[in-house]
Order: structure tokens, then sequence, then C-alpha cells
């Protein structure tokens, strides 16, 4: 599998390049630890995409990578999800079928996906093109695919790479999404259709809830709770909702492709 530019300090100082399944081998528990304690924060980020892929009651609809599985409980009901996640962390509570190794081949057959969706994991993948190849392969004729993840340049993106990446365990530089992006989607035999920035909110009973959960969820752990409230509030800005609770400003960059 290809490597990322993703990067931690050895020992002697050394940068260190780490693939997507080194990278959530070591820091997937605390991601799902996260996810499970609060599974509907991230409500508005999982139906924007389901929103853009628009599967109906009776399709397949595949989740890559699917991480622990968190995309499933929003599909309409009737549908089929297939989601392949490479990293036991996120698998070993039994909501992915199966343990894979690797991220790609995928393990199924040509055309016998109706919907793709690629869901905030493409960022850490140095070249898309493989990933997006073997969508195409397993999509059907006249099928989509939607990728959603962190634009290049966005508020998002500087969070991540900058009080994130300064503060976690695996360190993170993203290949985020970008113009580059939409021309290895059409390499990879896709008609992209549309591409926008949908802005939405990760929502949680309060602000101490929203930095407990961004501070497990990203395994920061050369800051506080209260610096990551900071930070939050700093660089990406939190509403106060009517009953109380916080809702924490995100956006990522979405794209629907079609197969033909």
């Amino acid at each position: 599998m290809r490597r990322t530019r993703g990067a931690a300090a050895s020992d002697d100082g050394e940068i260190l390049s780490k693939t997507y399944q080194e990278l959530f081998d070591q820091r997937g528990s605390a991601y799902d630890r996260a996810m499970r304690r609060y599974p509907e924060a991230r409500r508005q980020e999982f139906e924007q995409a389901i929103e853009a892929a628009a599967p109906a009651p009776g399709m397949v609809v595949a989740d890559v990578p699917a991480g622990g599985g968190y995309l499933q409980a929003y599909l309409p009901s009737g549908c089929t999800c297939l989601g392949h996640e490479p990293c036991a962390s996120f698998t070993n509570h039994g909501a992915v079928a199966g343990q894979p190794t690797q991220l790609l081949p995928l393990p199924w057959a040509r055309a016998t996906v109706d919907r793709a969706i690629s869901l905030a994991g493409v960022h850490h993948l140095d070249d898309k093109r493989p990933l997006f190849s073997e969508l195409h392969r397993v999509v059907r004729p006249g099928g989509r695919l939607v990728v959603s993840d962190v634009a290049a340049a966005s508020a998002v993106a500087r969070f991540l790479d900058g009080y994130v990446g300064g503060h976690n365990s695996t360190g993170h530089e993203g290949i985020f999404l970008d113009e580059r992006t939409l021309r290895e989607l059409a390499e990879a035999g896709w008609t992209v259709e549309n591409a926008a920035i949908r802005d939405f909110h990760w929502v949680f009973p309060d602000r101490t809830a929203m930095a407990m959960f961004c501070h497990e969820l990203f395994d920061l752990r050369s800051s506080t709770p209260a610096d990551t409230q900071a930070a939050i509030e700093d660089q990406l800005g939190v509403s106060t909702l009517a009953n109380g609770g916080a809702a924490m400003h995100w956006s990522l960059m979405t794209i629907s492709a079609r197969r033909t």
C-alpha cells in the first residue's frame, strides 16, 4: 500500500512516513472510543455524505475505509453496507466484518456495488489513484462514488496539520482534497459531477464534552482538554445552541462522481 506523508518523529529525530494502517493501528482505538462515547456528534457529517450518494433501499453501499463502521447507522433502511477497514484497532469490536490486513485490493467482485462512500480517510493517502481505480472496478456502471474529506488550505486542514499534528501520537500532515483530486478521479475513469465545500457542525452537550471528544478522537498526548477547547474556539469556531449544547464548526469537500 502507498505510504502517506503523515509523519512522526523517531527517537533520533528522523521523520518517519507512516501508512494509513500504521497510523490507525497506533491510534485507531482512541478514535473508536471517542466515536462510541459520542455516537451522534458527527451525525451531520455522515448525513451530508449519504445525501450526496443518494442510496435507495435495496442498494449495496461500500464504505472505504470504514473505520469502526459508523456510516452504516445513517444509511436508509434496506441498504446493504459493505465496510472495508484494514486496521484491527477499529474492527476489534466487530462492527465491520473481518479483519483485513491491507486497504487494497478491495475484497469485492467487479461491478457489485451501487454506491461507494469514502469519508474522512483519503487525506491519509499520498497517491489516491489506486483506491479510486479499485472503487471504479467494484462499482456498477451508472453507480456513484462520494469522496468527502478535508479541503486543502481550509481552516480544518490548518487545525489538523497544526494543533492536532503538534500534539497527537503520530503527527499529522494531510494530503487534502483539491483540484488534483478531481484529476485523479478522472484518471481512474470517474466522471466528476459535483464538488463543493459542505459546512456543518459536530454537536455536543457542552463545550467540555466537545473538547474531551476531540482530545480522544485525535489521540492528543501533549496538551490538555482545556488547550483543545481553546484551539477549537480560536481556529474553527463554536456556536452555542438553544439547549446549551456546543456546535463545533467543521467542513469537508464533498465530491460526487459517476461510474460510466
